[in-house]
């Protein structure tokens, strides 16, 4: 058995770093650390480890399964440390440690759901924890949790991930967008046809999986994207029509750069769910932040 000093934990947060960053150049950034530093680092961890970490070249950055391995084992490592940190300051009547939040984008301007507020109330009771907020799509916010790479994730999730407690507390009103120079933000909702809907350009949410389609009955696909605000530049281009929540999409309209198209009720909700690893349910800050986000959202559902 390989015994690892305090310098083996510095290593492996260096080769964490590179592994999430994809690229040596990137993770030089990141690290603030030259090239020839960054692979001395390197070299050293996989001498005291044993084995290759990752392979570049031609082909480009990629980890080997010896990396991978290793990869996981640190953030369980990781997540390790924080959790006996945050339970020796309990022991002190004290809150501290990291917490690593993942939210989907476009929900600064949800009433229910906007985080800045949950953020505001989290950090008055506990001023010392570290808040870590990464955006994300859904898909990729599901696998962080289940990977450990995230504490708890907030999202119109699948709850498929085995050993997550999903607990409801929004559903997002979702509204058919189309920007003011398109040919259908001048037709009234009762002389819009199926054939105007079924040629103008759908731009689609590309993490829905094509449900956005399916919902209009739309024959095809003309254009994709990931992010929310991807989104709005897609509609404002006045070529596409396409879903927005509304608390965002009638921002637009307000504006008058949008118009909400209300045809045969071109309209659904979102659940968003908070969700958490039922191994991290007795850590006081997950609690916490679980509890007010909760509460902002108007939702009285129980973390169990």
């Amino acid at each position: 058995m390989r015994r690892l000093d305090n310098i083996d934990l510095r290593l492996l947060r260096v080769f964490a770093t590179l592994a999430e960053a994809g690229s040596f150049s990137d993770a030089q950034i990141a690290l603030n650390l030259s090239q020839p530093t960054l692979s001395a680092h390197l070299a050293e961890l996989e001498r005291r480890l044993g084995g290759q970490l990752c392979e570049r070249g031609r082909r480009g950055f990629r980890l080997t399964q010896f990396g991978e391995i290793t990869y996981a084992s640190a953030q369980q490592l990781f997540a390790d440390i924080d959790a006996f940190g945050e339970r020796i300051d309990q022991l002190g009547g004290e809150l501290s440690g990291r917490l690593r939040v993942g939210i989907v984008d476009g929900v600064v301007t949800n009433p229910q759901l906007a985080l800045q507020r949950v953020i505001d109330c989290f950090m008055e009771r506990a001023p010392n924890v570290f808040v870590d907020l990464e955006l994300g799509t859904p898909h990729d916010l599901e696998r962080a949790i289940a990977d450990s790479r995230r504490d708890l994730v907030i999202g119109p999730l699948s709850q498929k991930a085995p050993g997550i407690t999903y607990v409801l507390i929004h559903r997002e009103a979702h509204g058919l967008y189309c920007g003011n120079g398109h040919p259908l933000y001048v037709v009234l909702d009762e002389d819009i046809t199926r054939d105007m809907i079924d040629k103008s350009l759908f731009s689609v949410r590309r993490y829905r999986h094509f449900d956005d389609l399916y919902r209009v009955g739309h024959p095809r696909a003309s254009g994709a994207v990931t992010q929310q605000e991807a989104q709005v530049m897609m509609l404002l281009s006045n070529r596409f029509i396409g879903f927005l929540p509304c608390h965002i999409g009638e921002d637009w309209v307000e504006r008058g750069l949008m118009r909400r198209i209300h045809h045969q009720g071109y309209a659904f909700d979102s659940p968003h769910f908070v969700a958490v690893r039922k191994a991290d349910l007795d850590r006081e800050i997950v609690r916490i932040f679980v509890d007010e986000v909760t509460r902002q959202a108007g939702d009285s559902s129980p973390l169990q």
